[in-house]
């Protein structure tokens, strides 16, 4: 239950209130439930109270201080918390719907589960900031910060405002992406540098064994030296979810993936997925001596035009002598044809048009 001598005190508004907190820095401040809709609070310390449940609706609390105060379904909807410290505090299941929290501070904020409709978050620092199942759709969130945020599949996205009132309105739907998708708008020297990478970028997977290692490094100094920007991935690491995904991210950016499947069980596992779900063509290269192509590889060709044939190598100098003519040449042709050749269906796999032959499923 609140302190009804408190929710008096602070319903005489925030002088009444900082020059009582000032004589009283220990005391806790339980204000749950109470009523303190419309009143200007600004600059007010709230750090660490508990005001769950709290009607704090059209208050005015610019620049007040709520670090880690609990603010569980506290009712905020129309409050203003512009430049607010909010660091720490529990919002989750709270209404902030049309709230101000533009400049706030919102470093390990909760916000799980909280209505966020049409909040405006400009200029706002998020970090470590929870916002699962919350409902964002609306926001404006032109010039914030984002770093680490949780969000997961039932946290509403819809409609995020990235420009700012004097511009034209952009949306997207996605938090994080927010601040690349402004930047990819707004700056020509950005889309520069993604075109330079999707262009230069060239994904080398092999096993890192000390034998091996040193064919693959041969293939980053070879493919530098034709201005390629070449990613090299030590397969020897665990494959756990976080590194399938960065594999798959860089794929992405790819122009062509090459592959060494010399004592490489672990390249077996993640070409499948490349080559299934990304449109980018991949190279397999095979030390001669080690014995037959994988069947894995095989049987993928037969279904997936961008897995080129595998090129079977006698020794280091026999791979570098050809790389132009068997790995680049071939894998810059095919990459080409997939630009123009591909479609994707609704699973995210790629399908490709079969009046376009000439391609074949290995090397053009």
């Amino acid at each position: 239950m609140a302190d009804k001598a408190q929710v008096e005190l602070i319903q005489q508004g925030s002088s009444s209130w900082k020059s009582w907190k000032r004589q009283h820095p220990k005391v806790k401040i339980d204000l749950s439930d109470a009523n303190l809709s419309n009143l200007n609070l600004q600059g007010i310390n709230l750090g660490k109270a508990n005001l769950s449940a709290a009607n704090l609706s059209s208050a005015k609390l610019q620049g007040a201080k709520l670090t880690g105060a609990n603010l569980r379904s506290a009712n905020l909807t129309g409050t203003l918390l512009s430049r607010a410290d909010l660091n720490g505090a529990d919002l989750s299941g709270a209404n902030l719907s049309t709230a101000r929290l533009n400049s706030a501070t919102l470093g390990g904020t909760n916000f799980s589960g909280a209505d966020l409709s049409g909040v405006d978050f400009r200029i706002a620092r998020m970090f470590a900031t929870n916002f699962r199942g919350a409902n964002l759709s609306g926001c404006k969130i032109y010039g914030v910060s984002v770093w680490d945020v949780a969000l997961d599949e039932t946290t509403i996205q819809s409609n995020l405002v990235i420009t700012n009132d004097d511009q034209p309105t952009i949306t997207v739907d996605n938090l994080e992406v927010a601040q690349f998708i402004y930047l990819l708008i707004n700056n020509q020297k950005l889309r520069s540098v993604i075109d330079t990478i999707s262009s230069k970028v060239v994904l080398i997977l092999g096993r890192f064994t000390p034998e091996r290692k040193v064919i693959l490094e041969a293939i980053r100094d070879g493919l530098r030296k034709f201005n390629y920007i070449p990613v090299l991935f030590d397969f020897e690491k665990p494959t756990h979810r976080d590194f399938v995904e960065t594999v798959s991210t860089i794929a992405h950016l790819s122009k062509f993936v090459v592959a060494d499947f010399t004592d490489a069980k672990i390249v077996l596992e993640e070409v499948p997925h490349i080559v299934r779900n990304i449109a980018v063509p991949v190279k397999p290269l095979l030390l001669e001596s080690s014995g037959r192509e994988p069947v894995t590889l095989i049987n993928l060709r037969r279904n997936q035009r961008s897995l080129l044939d595998t090129y079977f190598y006698k020794d280091l100098a026999d791979l570098i002598a050809s790389l132009e003519e068997v790995v680049i040449k071939p894998s810059e042709a095919l990459a080409k044809h997939l630009i123009t050749d591909h479609t994707w269906t609704a699973d995210g796999a790629t399908s490709f048009n079969t009046a376009n032959n000439d391609a074949g499923s290995g090397s053009v």
